[in-house]
């Protein structure tokens, strides 16, 4: 597989990120191992988790679960210097995470320390914050975004606190870099400034929403990403497995997500599902998995895009990893633009 610069990191990475999300609650310890084995052997050594997963649900009792499994594959196979490795602090609200207290940098040096723990490694390469302490339009959001009544000073006395609290870790070498999750362009820009007067470490990739069905990054993102150098790395190039067209004619398959969160979180609407049969037709046309050409286009953006990758199975995996080997030609992107013309944001 490519490996590919991961922004001003220093780091190369592959150019296919795995997600671990489902470990510990769809997936068995056993089942997390061999999909890292499978990702080892096609080249994708650049793996996320959060301190939070497993999903589907997040339960209290089954939090830091996926840190554990891939530490306890570190520790059996000894390689992770193999692995450049990324994990998140929760945001505020989750219930089941510090009884949904906000992110503060009290909170991140603790959140630091137990990942390190469960992960079984003295620094982890990539550590960002899973989402804003403030209002923010990700997770079907967008419908009831309202930014008014924030406190500037307070949100800017918050990103202080947090990268200094990220300038004593990396100090400390417990990581390498700070980076964001499901933030904006305004946030982004602030937290850069901010690092840039107070000689504080930079932000340095974003992950975010995007794929055939979401593509909120295609405008002011897309120039923020360019011209600052920001990697996205882009959660659910798949849709949650609606870009697969298993959800076809309302099927749900036993064991997929839909059949844990029936909605697919907000995504399972009349008009995505109409949309995702165009796209699985344009695959067709052409020849190709549908899941790899929606992974495939993730990757072909004109800003710098790593796609994250999850699955329950390791068939699944593979398709998914094969997606590598996929460069889309132009009259298939001139296809998928006109599907997203009249499906622009069908959730």
């Amino acid at each position: 597989m490519k490996q590919v610069p991961l922004g001003r990191t220093g780091l190369t990475v592959s150019e296919i990120c795995l997600g671990t999300m489902t470990w510990g609650s769809q997936n068995t310890e056993a089942e997390g191992h061999a999909q890292m084995d499978m990702a080892m052997d096609h080249g994708a050594t650049f793996w996320d988790a959060a301190e939070m997963y497993p999903v589907n649900p997040v339960r209290a009792e089954t939090v830091g679960r996926t840190e554990e499994i891939i530490g306890s594959w570190f520790a059996k196979t000894g390689r992770r210097h193999d692995v450049v490795l990324a994990t998140k602090v929760t945001g505020g609200g989750q219930a089941a995470v510090r009884n949904g207290a906000p992110m503060s940098g009290t909170i991140m040096r603790e959140a630091v320390e137990g990942s390190l723990r469960r992960l079984k490694t003295d620094v982890i390469d990539l550590y960002q914050l899973h989402w804003p302490n403030r209002e923010a339009y990700h997770f079907r959001d967008i419908w009831t975004f309202d930014p008014r009544g924030q406190d500037r000073n307070a949100v800017t006395d918050h990103m202080l606190e947090m990268l200094e609290a990220a300038d004593e870790l990396i100090r400390a070498g417990k990581i390498r870099h700070i980076a964001l999750s499901n933030e904006s362009v305004w946030g982004a820009a602030k937290w850069l400034a901010l690092a840039e007067a107070h000689g504080l470490p930079r932000m340095m990739t974003v992950q975010n929403e995007y794929s055939l069905l979401c593509r909120q990054f295609d405008s002011d993102w897309a120039e923020f990403s360019v011209m600052e150098d920001m990697p996205l790395l882009a959660f659910s190039p798949l849709a949650t497995g609606l870009l697969t067209g298993k959800y076809a004619n309302g099927a749900t398959p036993p064991g997929s997500r839909r059949s844990l969160n029936p909605t697919l979180s907000g995504r399972l609407t009349p008009q995505a599902q109409a949309a995702v049969d165009e796209y699985v037709g344009v695959a067709g046309r052409h020849g190709l998995d549908p899941a790899q050409m929606a992974i495939a286009f993730c990757m072909s953006r004109p800003f710098p895009t790593i796609p994250i990758i999850g699955a329950t199975s390791t068939d699944q995996l593979r398709i998914c990893l094969g997606a590598a080997d996929v460069r889309l030609a132009e009259e298939v992107l001139a296809e998928i633009d006109r599907v997203h013309r009249r499906f622009g944001q069908p959730f």
